[in-house]
């Protein structure tokens, strides 16, 4: 395995500058991994900006060595749960841990808001990504938010 890089994070904008480009970098690698899913049809969820600001929501960005590296966000679902979205980390990087970290670090940013639980998704072509929800403790649920892309759904207690 490779060596583990260390990620510091920041708050960010999903639509705008270094988070902006990430999200979209992210868009781009789904649409190709699922081509032909319309990323905003009425049957997403959405993780937009207004669902990923303060006071309910947030978004970050993490940085190595001065670089964007990785975002993610955390969505309201309602008062005791929250949702996380839009998890990404650059290609270049993988296996070296910023995708664990990243998920530590939004359930950090869940916990600060008030958040007691958080949930998240996944899709059949990314099952690194199950593995991981499921090795940081996160127990499968039934559909909760209605993604038709996703075979996994997953909570856990923060």
């Amino acid at each position: 395995m490779s060596e583990r890089i260390h990620v510091i994070f920041r708050p960010a904008s999903v639509d705008d500058g270094d988070g902006g480009r990430l999200a979209q970098a992210m868009r781009d690698e789904i649409a190709v991994m699922y081509e032909g899913l319309d990323l905003d049809g009425d049957t997403m969820p959405k993780a937009g900006a207004a669902e990923l600001s303060l006071p309910a929501g947030a978004f970050v960005v993490g940085y190595h060595e001065g670089a964007p590296v990785c975002c993610g966000g955390v969505k309201r679902l309602d008062d005791q749960r929250c949702e996380i979205k839009k998890m990404y980390d650059v290609p270049e990087l993988r296996g070296r841990g910023v995708a664990r970290a990243l998920l530590r670090e939004l359930e950090d940013t869940a916990r600060r808001i008030g958040y007691p639980v958080a949930r998240l998704d996944t899709g059949p072509k990314q099952g690194h990504a199950e593995g991981l929800y499921r090795d940081e403790g996160y127990v499968e649920i039934p559909d909760f938010n209605g993604n038709p892309v996703a075979v996994f759904w997953g909570e856990k207690s923060l």
